[in-house]
């Protein structure tokens, strides 16, 4: 009876006040849950709160530590009001064992329940920020995505890959911007301290793009204040460079990536050439094999960094891939499954400013993003030539993506497709190709991120 109904058997026989107490709540609890199961029914809004709320996982923490609590002491005194000592020593010893069998069937599940929604809180508060939420621009969130290595004195340092992903706020419709590693003369907004240090661009000797965040931790007395100088100045390079403003910025340390994806399972991949692991800088130790793989984290990081058979512009192009095929493999639930693995790359994982409130917000442009065709513009040859980099054009191709991707096809013509229509500049010559993937650089620029991949 307290199995099925705490409370029933003190009130049968037992203490009638603990018996409806223990009634009252156990049907205050069935109805609230079935309430809030009905409003995540009606609006996934509700869930997504409810699952990312920290202050909700405490409750619900804390109510599952106390159910097991009370369940189990409802049990044990159940056990009590059986009168053990008046039964045959058979039936004494059945009825305990059969009571503690109970006691771990309930205990056991509620407390397990608790330690992975404790889990899934510490990961929030961990990991994702405690500032006020930005409000979209233009009916747009732009969030700064970074990939870089970890390593002694070296988190997050000189990022391989650079995206700006530009969100409707509404649908979840994404335009993602690639910015190579390599771009020349960076600019930098009018009154920025990197401004008055490079009036004409980021063009100190063997300067590039992803030097700006080392120069910054360099000199973090030009960002006071500033908790990540290297982001800082990364980030107002990007807003000059796009000419679209950063809310938020994520960054994803490659190592700590590798752990995701074996938590989550692996990630399935169509690998059209040969994929080396290893390579630049080091001995090429294995290969990739062409063909629809499913890619655990070693393998995937590997396809995603490689470029021991091609370069940096094929590579992004395959980021770019991983990104599209987590987005549509990956669901909500299946990461809450495997919370526990997630969390256990914790800070190593992901750093982002995003704070945990507008989490649900986010994940719900995620499930609507799922469902729709990502748009690509990567600022590579021959489109932009790396070395002499025309920011106008750079500028103009990513309002013309962004309106065609809100609908507006005035500025078809323009869109972020490289057209090379002799873009003011010849574009730098491309290196040799071995083995280059041409349909997997062309995610590079697509209009549909899925079908190029």
């Amino acid at each position: 009876m307290t199995l099925v109904v705490p409370g029933s058997a003190q009130l049968v026989c037992g203490d009638r006040r603990v018996g409806r107490l223990a009634l009252r709540v156990w049907a205050g609890v069935g109805v609230g849950i079935a309430v809030l199961a009905l409003m995540s029914a009606v609006s996934s809004g509700v869930a997504l709160w409810l699952a990312t709320s920290p202050v909700v996982l405490l409750l619900l923490r804390t109510g599952l530590i106390l159910a097991a609590i009370f369940w189990v002491l409802l049990l044990l005194d159940a056990w009590r009001l059986g009168d053990p000592p008046t039964l045959p020593q058979r039936r004494r010893l059945v009825l305990a064992g059969v009571s503690a069998a109970l006691t771990g069937l309930l205990a056991g599940p509620l407390l397990f329940g608790a330690h992975v929604v404790a889990v899934q809180r510490d990961v929030l508060l961990e990991v994702f920020g405690q500032g006020d939420p930005a409000d979209a621009q233009d009916g747009r969130y732009n969030v700064l995505l970074l990939g870089g290595d970890s390593g002694d004195a070296r988190w997050g340092l000189r990022p391989d890959s650079v995206t700006l992903a530009s969100i409707d706020a509404e649908t979840g419709r994404t335009v993602l911007f690639g910015l190579p590693r390599n771009l020349a003369d960076v600019p930098f907004p009018a009154g920025s301290p990197m401004a008055a240090d490079f009036p004409t661009g980021f063009d100190c000797s063997g300067c590039y793009f992803n030097g700006v965040y080392t120069y910054a931790l360099d000199h973090p007395e030009m960002f006071p204040g500033a908790e990540n100088p290297g982001l800082a100045a990364t980030t107002q390079a990007v807003e000059e460079i796009t000419g679209l403003p950063v809310h938020y910025y994520a960054m994803v340390n490659m190592q700590g990536f590798q752990s995701l994806v074996n938590a989550v399972g692996g990630v399935t991949l169509r690998v059209r050439t040969p994929i080396a692991i290893g390579g630049i800088g080091g001995e090429v130790t294995g290969t990739i094999k062409p063909g629809i793989r499913h890619l655990d984290g070693y393998q995937t990081l590997w396809y995603a960094r490689s470029r021991a058979y091609d370069d940096d512009y094929s590579r992004m192009g395959r980021q770019k891939c991983v990104m599209a095929a987590m987005l549509k493999q990956l669901s909500p639930q299946q990461v809450l499954l495997h919370v526990q693995e997630i969390a256990a790359a914790g800070a190593e994982l992901l750093s982002t400013d995003i704070p945990h409130r507008e989490l649900n917000t986010f994940v719900a442009l995620a499930l609507r993003a799922r469902t729709q065709p990502i748009t690509t513009v990567s600022f590579v040859p021959p489109m932009i030539n790396t070395s002499d980099p025309d920011y106008d054009l750079m500028r103009s191709k990513v309002s013309a993506a962004i309106d065609k991707a809100e609908g507006d096809t005035s500025t078809e013509g323009d869109s972020g497709a490289a057209d090379n229509p002799a873009d003011k500049q010849p574009a730098k010559p491309r290196p040799r190709d071995r083995r280059t993937d041409k349909a997997v650089e062309a995610a590079n620029q697509s209009e549909d991120l899925g079908s190029a991949c």
